[in-house]
């Protein structure tokens, strides 16, 4: 027996990501346009990493509140009244090594080894891969590609829940697929929540990146205090802050001890110079979002009017979050695709396989890039396609 054979199988088990296979192969490669990877190609605006330099400048290097720093946490509260026009205590927000800590901890409080939680797919690897992880079943339900773009069939969903159902995972706006729920949908998906005594854990880091002239619709929307929510959030996407490692998690006030814990025993916190960061990026960063999110959908639109032109690809133009999921008439076989992609044009794109259920025979591309890279990769794409 191996060594390897020791090991707990859910943790052996562990796939590698689809992404990082070919953002593995092709990441040297001399000219190559990386589109695999979900985040923009800005740095940390200075405003963020100067707070947080001067944090670290003044010795806010020592343990600190496993919760986050109270003025972080009052800084959230102040982000979610500006843009969901919603009063929350800082009591009710943890923050988390990344949006990632937060969706573990929302299952470790929501659902263990022999339950199941449902999610909708193509979807983000990460969530069922933290499930499998855990010992819990991840049970996909499929979103349907039409010609009015993705959708969410509800009576799907209630067919996968059964007795083992704990929590519901939604993402939207959505990676890949940039599918975006209505306020409609999002309340037919919490009436069969409450229906069947289930958490959500929604996951709306995209929530802004989204292209219909406001931010997407909520479940904070249509909520009350007692429904069984989890939101898991990150700084990564909103303030090009993706390698810093920090997010939150909204929970109801009387939950916060029971996530204080967990932190305590996973992280330990988040060191305090980076909150430091996060608090500008909060209470100065509106504008800098609100350029990243015109700047993405003039890509979204370049992209889609290349793409589009060889009349060979098929996709929904996304309403929001920054990806394009479409497929490509003649091709067999997504992850073969994305490699030759790399060696033929140098472009870097995701193959659909990477986004669990539902993504076999797509692609996904990130187009929060500078339109000059956006409009030479879509080129080189459209070259690679018109050869097949």
């Amino acid at each position: 027996m191996s060594l390897i054979d020791t090991v707990r199988p859910e943790a052996r088990l562990a796939p590698m990501s689809g992404i990082e296979a070919v953002a593995n192969y092709g990441r040297d490669r001399a000219g190559l346009i990386p589109l695999w990877s979900g985040e923009g190609d800005m740095p940390t605006p200075a405003f963020i990493s100067d707070a947080a330099a001067r944090g670290l400048a003044n010795g806010e290097t020592f343990y600190t509140w496993q919760a986050g720093i109270p003025e972080l946490r009052q800084a959230i509260s102040r982000y979610h009244k500006r843009h969901f026009g919603m009063e929350f205590g800082a009591n009710e927000f943890i923050v988390t090594v990344g949006g990632m800590q937060a969706i573990t901890m929302a299952l470790q409080v929501t659902a263990g080894a022999g339950d199941e939680a449902v999610y909708l797919a193509p979807a983000w690897p990460n969530f069922a891969g933290a499930a499998g992880i855990a010992g819990i079943k991840p049970v996909p339900v499929l979103l349907d590609m039409t010609d009015n773009g993705w959708s969410c069939d509800i009576e799907k969903i209630a067919a996968a829940i059964t007795p083992r159902s704990k929590a519901i995972f939604v993402n939207t706006p959505s990676n890949p697929t940039g599918w975006t729920a209505d306020r409609e949908t999002l309340q037919a998906i919490l009436e069969l929540a409450r229906r069947h005594d289930l958490w959500i854990i929604a996951d709306e880091i995209y929530a802004l990146f989204h292209y219909g002239g406001s931010r997407a619709a909520s479940f904070m929307d249509i909520m009350v205090a007692e429904d069984k929510i989890l939101f898991v959030n990150t700084f990564s996407k909103n303030w090009a802050m993706t390698g810093w490692r920090i997010g939150w998690l909204k929970t109801h006030p009387s939950l916060s001890r029971t996530f204080e814990n967990l932190v305590q025993y996973s992280s330990s916190g988040v060191a305090q110079f980076m909150q430091r960061g996060g608090i500008a990026a909060l209470d100065e960063g509106d504008a800098f979002i609100a350029s990243q999110v015109e700047r993405a959908q003039q890509a979204r639109d370049i992209v889609c009017k290349i793409l589009g032109e060889t009349g060979k690809v098929r996709f929904s133009v996304p309403p929001g979050a920054f990806y394009l999921f479409f497929s490509v008439d003649g091709m067999k076989n997504a992850e073969a695709a994305a490699f030759d992609i790399v060696d033929k044009v140098a472009v870097g794109v995701a193959p659909g396989t990477a986004f669990s259920a539902g993504g076999e025979g797509f692609l996904r591309l990130c187009f929060h890039r500078r339109l000059d890279q956006i409009e030479e990769a879509s080129h080189r794409l459209a070259t690679w396609i018109n050869a097949q």
